[in-house]
This record gives C-alpha cells, sequence and structure tokens, in this order.
C-alpha cells in the first residue's frame, strides 16, 4: 500500500474491502457507522480548516537531513529547528527515525537512549566552563534533605515511588561515567609525577 500523506483532507484508501476487513479482524470497523462514535453529533466530517484556501499547507524549506517517520511519505508541512540533530545524540536518535516505526517500543526506547547521552554529553562540556553543573542544586539532591524529602514519601500513597529506585540510577550515572575516568587520568597523572620527582631526586643526590 503507498504511503500517504497524514497531514491534507485526502482519505487513503483501505487495503482491502470492509467486508473482508470485518470478517478477518474481530470488531474491525466498529466506529465506521458515525452515529456510533462518541463525539456524534457534533463531529465534522469536514477536515479543511474553515477560511483554508490550501489542502495540504505550503511545506517549509529545510536544507539537509530532517527527522521523519518511516510510515510517512513526507515531512511535516511545519517542524521545529531548534534543536538539530548533533554528534552521538543525534546518530542515536536518526537510527530510531530511521529504523524502527513510531508504532514500535525500540523507536521510542532509542530516541530516550539519545536523550541520555545527550544529557551525559552536555555534563561533560560544562565541567571545561568556569561554571560546571552543580549536581547537588541542579538535580534536587539537596532538597530531598531540607524540604522534607523521605517524609513525602511515607504514607501519602503516591504513585511515583515505584520507580523511585531508578532515579539516583538515571540521576547520578551520567555524572559517575563522566567523573571516575577523570579521576583515573588525574590519579595517574599525578603518580607519574611522583615519581618524576623521585627519579630527579636520586639523580641530584648521585651527583
Amino acid at each position: 500500500m503507498p504511503l500517504t500523506s497524514p497531514y491534507s483532507g485526502q482519505k487513503p484508501p483501505l487495503p482491502e474491502p470492509v467486508e473482508s476487513l470485518r470478517a478477518r479482524i474481530p470488531g474491525w470497523g466498529a466506529d465506521l457507522d458515525h452515529a456510533d462514535r462518541p463525539a456524534y453529533p457534533r463531529e465534522s466530517l469536514d477536515l479543511r480548516p474553515a477560511g483554508a484556501r490550501w489542502d495540504l499547507p505550503e511545506q517549509q524549506r529545510h536544507d539537509g537531513y530532517r527527522e521523519r517517520s518511516i510510515e510517512h511519505a513526507d515531512l511535516t508541512p511545519v517542524f521545529g529547528t531548534a534543536q538539530p540533530l548533533r554528534g552521538l545524540s543525534g546518530r542515536i536518535r536518526r537510527l530510531a527515525y530511521e529504523r524502527w516505526s513510531e508504532a514500535r517500543t525500540a523507536h521510542w526506547l532509542v530516541l530516550i537512549a539519545g536523550d541520555r547521552v545527550d544529557v551525559a554529553a552536555h555534563a561533560l562540556r560544562s565541567l571545561a566552563t568556569t561554571r560546571p553543573d552543580n549536581p547537588l542544586t541542579q538535580t534536587g539532591v539537596r532538597a530531598e534533605v531540607t524540604h522534607g524529602g523521605v517524609t513525602s514519601r511515607l504514607g501519602t500513597g503516591r504513585t511515583d515511588l515505584k520507580h523511585q529506585w531508578m532515579d539516583p540510577i538515571i540521576v547520578a550515572g551520567p555524572w559517575v561515567a563522566a567523573g571516575w575516568p577523570v579521576y583515573r587520568l588525574t590519579r595517574r597523572a599525578l603518580r607519574a609525577a611522583g615519581t618524576l620527582r623521585a627519579a630527579r631526586r636520586a639523580t641530584a643526590t648521585d651527583r
């Protein structure tokens, strides 16, 4: 079945007759009768916005690659440009759009992975600035102590308690991943500097 644009008033043709679909898929077409739909009778069957002179809006111009779901034939007529794909996180997001449909869980899991990589990259870049990110104040860790973080979870029936065991991993994970290599490199550099000083002292003593 050829891809059609979901942004126009043109309804795509069915892949097979209605009777065949109903016989093969139990419950298919339950809302074909518009009187059976929850929005009846206020539902409008005219897909053209009031006052519009076009069937499809004019396509926004773009240069280079733009994300597009594989089940869509074209880009959306209008799209945002504030967050272009870049770096490793951009490659991960691009893979999600090019390989999996939005109906697949893998599509969204890969996009989440791209977001996590983007967060870690920003944290690493902040370490090279004069004002690096502060994990104690910017992640809410200090508020857990100063604003009753523990007591707010006791006997309140909060629904977010089920996933809170993951929160320290998600929040602290990128910092630990970024800090561990820095710690190892610093320790190795200090050892090398100490060894060099000891060698220089030994050489001076021999003289």
